[in-house]
Order: structure tokens, then C-alpha cells, then sequence
């Protein structure tokens, strides 16, 4: 039985990277995935599945792109069934060289639109639906250079806390998947030396994969986790955890 049969999903950032894995899996289990991306929009459909990936072009640090998006799927399906909010940025600054641009970019992108896609899916959903944030072991651990990130993604566990809790009463449950290194085509930009050195901190001994993250995901979307809330599961063979 297809675990998202009938479900109206979103991700935000769910074009490429693990995003895209989110939306592939998601689709391959029956979810109608409206998956959003800054690149140009096409629809598909995904061999071996049931559901449609609508990719449409939206900015996720812009809300009129938001509420065009949700305009959209309230015309079209009137609910969301599952949000997930993916897009993020990563930029490495040691304190003494960071900018306000760049403690401004990100969190607006990593917090800002976070939170306000998280309170406009809302209003188009009922009881039963969830919200999947993406995070990152970054907002538990010291990575030198990635203080603001590390920042940005501790605040996406406190909300996801703190949501969960407000959200309850209306039967919406809210999670937090936080990976660790994944081999994505951003950390293929990585020169082989940092990736060795990464593989050398994680005790299962490798990067994970967008669709170990995506099969986490899945789990907090789906019945499966229904007694599940306000919750974190890490993707990280171990890194953070051990």
C-alpha cells in the first residue's frame, strides 16, 4: 500500500538535491507533490508511481512567490496534506569575517521563509496533516566557519518544538529531519580532501544519501509516525550522535 495515497504535498526547495529526493520518493508513494525551485517550472510524472511532481518556479525567501504558491494549491486541491520546507543555504564565515549580508541571507532564508511557509501552509491544513522541517546536525555540533548556519538550524529545532506544541490542537504534527554531510551536487563541489575528512568524522564511515534523508521524511509524512511530534530525527551515520 502506498503510504502517501491521495496526499497533497509541498516542498519547499524540491527540486534537486535532497529536496528533489524528498519530492521523487513522495510522488513514488502516491503524494500529487508540488515541489518548489528559483529554476523554471515543468510538471511530471513519476514512472513507477501514482503521483505528479508540479515543479513551480518560486522564490522561497520571497513571500509574494509564497502566496502565490499556496493561492495556487488551494485553487487546484483547496488542502495540504504535508509541508515540507527544504530550502537553505550554507555559507562558510568565521566570526571576525562575517558580514551582515550574510548573517541577513541567512536567516532570512533558513529562518524567515521557514516560518512564514510554515504559517501560510497552515491555513490550508486539517487534522491529520504534518510539517516536516529539514535541519541539520550543524545546529548541535561547533563547525568552525558555520556559526551562523550552525545558528539558524538551532532555531529550526526550537520551532519545531514549539509548533508542535501550538499545532496539536488542531491535529497537525510537526518534525524535524536534520541530516549530516550528504552527497548532494553541492558537497560534489567539495575538493576530495574535505570529503575524505568528513567520511573520516561519521562512524558508519560515509556521506549519507538524499534518499536516505528522503526515507525519513517519508516516515514523519506518512501514518506511520502518527504519534510522532515536535521530534528530530538525524540522518547522520552517527556523527553527531556518538
Amino acid at each position: 500500500m502506498m503510504r502517501l495515497a491521495n496526499k497533497i504535498s509541498l516542498v519547499i526547495g524540491g527540486v534537486g538535491g535532497i529536496g528533489g529526493a524528498i519530492s521523487q520518493r513522495f510522488s513514488s508513494e502516491g503524494a500529487t507533490v508540488y515541489a518548489t525551485s528559483r529554476k523554471s517550472a515543468e510538471t511530471q510524472t513519476e514512472p513507477g508511481g501514482t503521483g505528479t511532481i508540479h515543479a513551480l518556479k518560486a522564490d522561497a525567501g520571497n513571500n509574494a512567490d509564497l502566496q502565490r504558491v499556496f493561492e495556487q494549491i488551494r485553487s487546484e486541491q483547496g488542502h495540504i496534506d504535508v509541508l515540507v520546507v527544504n530550502a537553505g543555504l550554507s555559507e562558510h564565515a568565521p566570526l571576525g569575517a562575517i558580514s551582515e549580508d550574510h548573517y541577513d541571507r541567512t536567516f532570512g532564508l533558513n529562518v524567515r521563509s521557514l516560518l512564514f511557509a510554515a504559517q501560510g501552509a497552515i491555513t490550508l491544513m486539517q487534522p491529520g496533516a504534518t510539517i516536516v522541517l529539514i535541519g541539520s546536525i550543524a545546529g548541535d555540533i561547533g563547525t568552525k566557519g558555520y556559526g551562523v548556519y550552525g545558528a539558524t538550524k538551532a532555531a529550526v529545532r526550537s520551532l519545531t518544538r514549539t509548533w508542535a506544541n501550538e499545532l496539536a490542537p488542531k491535529g497537525i504534527r510537526v518534525n524535524v529531519v536534520s541530516p549530516g554531510p550528504t552527497d548532494t551536487a553541492m558537497m560534489a563541489a567539495a575538493s576530495q580532501e574535505i570529503r575524505d575528512a568528513l567520511s573520516r568524522m561519521i562512524p558508519l564511515g560515509r556521506m549519507g544519501k538524499p534518499e536516505e534523508v528522503a526515507a525519513a521524511a517519508l516516515f514523519l509524512a506518512s501514518d506511520e509516525s502518527s504519534f510522532t511530534t515536535g521530534a528530530e530525527i538525524a540522518v547522520d551515520g552517527g556523527m553527531a550522535q556518538v
